[in-house]
């Protein structure tokens, strides 16, 4: 069996109060804080525990909670870490010092550091006549010496609300979800190269936002604009339209430029091949889909953005060393009788 880089918490077979002290104790391995429910006796929740080389990734769903770091508490020891948050469904609510509450909703992100006490309460209150929900959240833990930008400038952002629906902070959100999804399939020799991209987002998603990219170190903003550029193409491979001044023009750069970041970035791959690999790879997963056994194959095809049946069965034959049908007969053999 691979060798995974996680753990998956689920409860099944413990008490809920031995749940509440398991879960508990798996948010503490990144976040010093204190944590209560009123619903520790009988609390179930999930949590994903991902490592990501010094950054670490909870996706978790849990009952209403609460989390707080005193002055205390940061005295007597603070490991200096950016503790982020991207909620996707509930309410939080952020009270930092002597500012204002801050209140969060789903699709909103914040950060908070180790060296500022905090209390935050995850909540699920009802919304329209619906039962109350669970909240359901990603976060992201890492030290504070991976993020290149002034640390006073960051004050400015520390406990604010951001949407995760705009923007470089779109990004992230999108890449946080993605990284959820696919943590089962990742090995350990790839995750800390996951978790540098995870800093280089972040980075350039803070220095936009403090008007401070000039601070941001070249790498970091050129594997950001490579992350930035992979997801627009994912987004639009569908389109036979697509190209690179496409998308050079969407990212405000020159398709020179494009080029460079890609090659450089990628390992000499260039853009029109990471563009057919990936249409390639979409249509042979559609293609083995017992769901999608009678949709004609130039119907696949054309789905990824390769409207001429000749060009894909040429270049799906040079990819996998057999033609679309053989792939799909193979891919369908076991299904038959379904």
């Amino acid at each position: 069996m691979a060798e995974r880089a996680g753990s998956v918490f689920r409860g099944e077979g413990v008490s809920g109060k031995e749940q509440f002290d398991f879960w508990r104790e798996l948010i503490g391995q990144s976040r010093a804080s204190e944590v209560a429910s009123d619903h520790a006796d009988d609390f179930k929740a999930e949590m994903r525990h991902l490592e990501l080389g010094p950054v670490t990734l909870l996706r978790t769903s849990f009952p209403p909670a609460r989390f707080w770091r005193t002055a205390g508490m940061v005295r007597r020891s603070d490991p200096e870490v950016y503790h982020m948050t991207l909620l996707l469904d509930g309410d939080m609510a952020l009270t930092r010092d002597s500012a204002p509450t801050t209140t969060f909703a789903p699709g909103d992100l914040h950060m908070v550091h180790s060296s500022h006490p905090f209390d935050l309460r995850a909540h699920d209150a009802p919304r329209n006549g619906q039962e109350a929900r669970r909240v359901e959240a990603v976060g992201v833990d890492f030290p504070a010496s991976l993020l290149p930008l002034p640390p006073h400038q960051l004050r400015h952002v520390l406990g604010r609300g951001f949407s995760g629906r705009e923007g470089t902070c779109a990004l992230l959100a999108e890449f946080l979800i993605g990284l959820d999804r696919q943590a089962a399939v990742l090995g350990p020799a790839e995750t800390p190269r996951l978790g540098a991209v995870v800093v280089d987002l972040v980075t350039s998603w803070l220095a936009r936002e403090l008007d401070a990219e000039a601070a941001v170190p070249d790498d970091a903003r050129r594997r950001a604009m490579l992350e930035s550029i992979q997801a627009f193409i994912r987004r639009n491979l569908h389109d036979p339209e697509l190209s690179p001044s496409m998308i050079a023009a969407a990212h405000h750069i020159s398709v020179s430029y494009l080029h460079r970041v890609f090659t450089q970035q990628s390992r000499g791959e260039t853009v029109a091949a990471w563009i057919r690999g990936q249409r390639l790879e979409k249509a042979r997963r559609d293609l083995a889909d017992p769901v999608l056994r009678t949709m004609p194959i130039h119907t696949v095809a054309a789905r990824w953005g390769i409207p001429r049946a000749s060009d894909f069965s040429r270049a799906f034959q040079a990819a996998y060393g057999l033609s679309p049908s053989e792939h799909r007969h193979r891919a369908l053999s076991g299904h038959r009788g379904e």
